[in-house]
């Protein structure tokens, strides 16, 4: 109904993608907290259409830079250049309103990863492509002076992703509190490639010519580690939220972080590696007490395990990722 949502008519008619009065039908689209996600259905198309939101959808206070939509745009942007099978297209976009549209892919044929590793769809060969599209990107990213200008905005980044996860995690456990703090300052230090930010199962979707990444809101020139431990965390997590598959998610742990590892070429992969593993302790610890805690893990007893596990790694850590994986029981 174009009565739903009537702030979304002026964009859609600058970006060319509706003519005035023409009919108009806004679905909303579930799944995350950072933006307002619509599918548009017209008489000649059907699209997605993404707004950010200046305060995320989560119960602590957290609020972003509306213009992280401009930098998704510019990521995809990017990201087509190198692997166009792996990104929605891209269809327009309304800097005004900090709107865009894109390709809508549907869930029948483009079921979202999340979705199929809860259900025990565990794919090797899906945790392989993430692995080499995510290689891909920040080789084909790495020492290009035009990227880190365009995406040198360490403010955002901070404000979207490591605040919320380590500073405010360590407010919560002042024992680890340098470890996370160090964390903050290691990955605003390693400026080596495009890191997309946000690589969760629940903004990936498995389509007939492999994954395709979504909401790269957060993108930023970085330490491509970042990507690397943020989706290793959520396999780790998994092992507890569907105990039965744990298997299944350890064995797609180590398909993907040993074919990432294999196919860094532009730094030392044992660095790189090395810069991982912390960041997946801290990473673990601020999805049970950041700002952002995953929603399934549900009882003290999950949230105390990863708290214990996470908290021993961040005091000691380890230089390999098999190192923590191996001690990691769901």
């Amino acid at each position: 109904m174009a009565d739903t949502f009537p702030e979304l008519l002026a964009p859609l008619q600058r970006m060319g993608l509706l003519h005035a009065h023409e009919a108009v039908r806004f679905t909303p689209l579930t799944g995350g907290v950072s933006s307002l996600i619509v599918r548009v259905d017209t008489p000649h198309n059907r699209f997605c259409l993404k707004r950010a939101l200046p305060q995320l959808k989560v119960a602590a206070l957290w609020e972003a830079p509306v213009k992280r939509n401009q930098d998704e745009v510019a990521w995809l942007r990017f990201a087509a250049q190198h692997q166009p099978q792996a990104v929605p297209a891209l269809l327009g976009e309304d800097a005004t309103d900090c709107v865009f549209a894109m390709a809508y892919l549907d869930p029948q044929t483009h079921p979202v990863w999340k979705h199929l590793l809860h259900s025990g769809v565990v794919n090797m060969d899906t945790a392989h492509q993430v692995a080499r599209c995510l290689a891909k990107w920040h080789g084909a990213s790495a020492g290009q002076t035009a990227l880190s200008q365009a995406f040198d905005h360490d403010e955002d980044f901070i404000a979207i992703r490591l605040d919320p996860y380590f500073n405010a995690t360590a407010l919560r456990h002042p024992d680890c509190a340098e470890a996370l703090h160090g964390l903050v300052q290691q990955t605003l230090s390693h400026k080596h490639a495009l890191v997309h930010g946000d690589v969760s199962p629940k903004n990936i979707l498995v389509g007939p010519h492999g994954p395709v990444f979504l909401d790269a809101e957060c993108a930023w020139y970085g330490d491509p580690a970042f990507d690397l431990a943020f989706v290793l965390n959520h396999l780790l997590l998994k092992c507890l939220w569907q105990p039965t598959h744990h298997a299944a998610y350890l064995a797609s742990f180590d398909a993907l972080s040993q074919t990432y590892l294999k196919a860094v070429n532009w730094e030392d992969p044992a660095a790189l590696e090395a810069r991982a593993c912390a960041l997946l302790a801290g990473m673990l610890l601020a999805r049970v007490d950041g700002k952002s805690p995953v929603e399934y893990l549900t009882t003290e007893a999950q949230r105390d395990k990863v708290r214990h596990f996470a908290k021993a790694f961040l005091q000691q850590p380890a230089a390999h990722l098999q190192t923590l994986r191996q001690h990691w029981t769901p």
